[in-house]
């Protein structure tokens, strides 16, 4: 069924559809209408769920593991401070191997205070074990809110899933989007049954501690079962297409890649102004092309090198700095190219940083860079940061 949606409200019909057992919620901007929509869903009766309206971020995801070490469906939403303020329980959550999904509202991160969007918050929480998807618009909101709890319920998996919507660009912004009806849902994720969980009948231990000769062990199987959701993820994905008649490419987009002697990777909702840059470029001679990583843990390595070897000059767009050195997406994609022995001549733009406008001119701009990137490889030997917006940054697209 057609609907004319938000990004918030697009997620919170994804999440409607799941029929999670229990929601704990706090309101943080721009993530406030998710749990709002959800609140009126569960009064007016069309979701069946316990609604938890707890004290803080930290509660709400305190809750959340509580009520999945009972065995239930569980879902919360967040952004930005709120979203570090869980810190502590991230690990928790992934540690004790609860499928828990939580929408993060991409939002930047004070000082200076800003309520609007960028990607710092979750790019920065990467090593906390979650699994991290990021939604390029509503439509794909609304279906990875579904398809995250079959991912992260999978017995090969058994992980939380973190679903990022860019603060603002999306959750603010209304499309029309197709909502599935409820018994397609139904048929794509069945009800949730799990061992992990409080037995009075065969008591289990849950919340364990480990020392060093055990602890190594864990992490081990945390790790390989992140790595497992590589291949869950297209079977989740081809099942959701069975059902719902809409196909994802997996872990990454390769868009116009095959041939393109340039390629900006990008991340989350600034995909799509890069996908119309590409076209325009094309229709001029210039070979141009995207990849847009969709997944970023687990991290498609193989994926990336392979989509990006053949290109003589590669750009990645992103809405964060790791300070002092470079962005955290050129970081991982940088260590991509390496094991696999891509060399590339590359360039990271950061943009969008605070809420501020990526423009059209912006990201022609980093395309003109790698263009001169790809024939004089030495002219930005000094620093491979490009600052867009910024008047005399290192580099051009200014």
């Amino acid at each position: 069924m057609k609907r004319f949606l938000s990004g918030n409200e697009a997620l919170a019909e994804g999440v409607r559809l799941a029929r999670p057992q229990v929601i704990s919620a706090y309101p943080i901007t721009p993530q406030t209408t998710v749990v709002e929509r959800l609140a009126e869903m569960v009064e007016e009766g069309s979701l069946e769920a316990e609604y938890l309206h707890v004290e803080s971020e930290h509660t709400a995801l305190a809750a959340a593991i509580g009520a999945a070490a009972t065995g239930a469906r569980t879902f919360t939403a967040t952004s930005s401070q709120g979203l570090l303020y869980m810190a502590e329980c991230l690990t928790y959550a992934s540690g004790g191997r609860f499928p828990i999904v939580m929408a993060n509202a991409n939002r930047a991160l004070a000082l200076p205070w800003n309520i609007y969007g960028d990607q710092r918050d979750s790019l920065s929480l990467l090593d906390h074990g979650w699994i991290q998807v990021y939604a390029q618009d509503n439509q794909e909101a609304l279906d990875l809110a579904l398809m995250a709890y079959a991912v992260a319920e999978d017995e090969r998996v058994a992980l939380p899933v973190m679903v990022c919507v860019d603060g603002f660009a999306l959750t603010h912004t209304y499309e029309s989007v197709d909502a599935p009806e409820q018994d397609a849902a139904d048929a794509f994720l069945p009800p949730y049954r799990t061992d992990n969980r409080f037995n009075f009948e065969e008591p289990v231990s849950i919340g364990y501690s480990a020392g060093p000769e055990h602890n190594r062990f864990y992490a081990y199987h945390h790790h390989q079962d992140m790595r497992a959701a590589e291949a869950v993820v297209p079977e989740v994905e081809a099942r959701f297409a069975a059902c719902m008649g809409r196909r994802y490419p997996g872990m990454v987009e390769k868009y116009r890649t095959e041939d393109a002697e340039v390629v900006m990777v990008a991340l989350g909702s600034a995909a799509g102004l890069v996908r119309t840059v590409v076209d325009a470029l094309r229709e001029r001679g210039v070979a141009a092309g995207m990849l847009r990583i969709r997944y970023l843990r687990p991290f498609p390595a193989a994926r990336i090198a392979s989509a990006l070897a053949g290109a003589r000059a590669v750009g990645v767009l992103e809405k964060d700095i790791s300070f002092g050195a470079t962005g955290t997406v050129y970081a991982n994609v940088m260590q991509a190219l390496a094991s696999a022995g891509v060399a590339v001549p590359t360039l990271d733009f950061v943009g969008g940083l605070g809420g501020d406008d990526l423009s059209r001119a912006q990201v022609e701009g980093a395309f003109d860079d790698l263009l001169r990137l790809a024939e004089e490889p030495v002219a930005f030997a000094a620093d491979p940061v490009v600052f867009l917006g910024i008047s005399g940054a290192e580099g051009g697209a200014a």
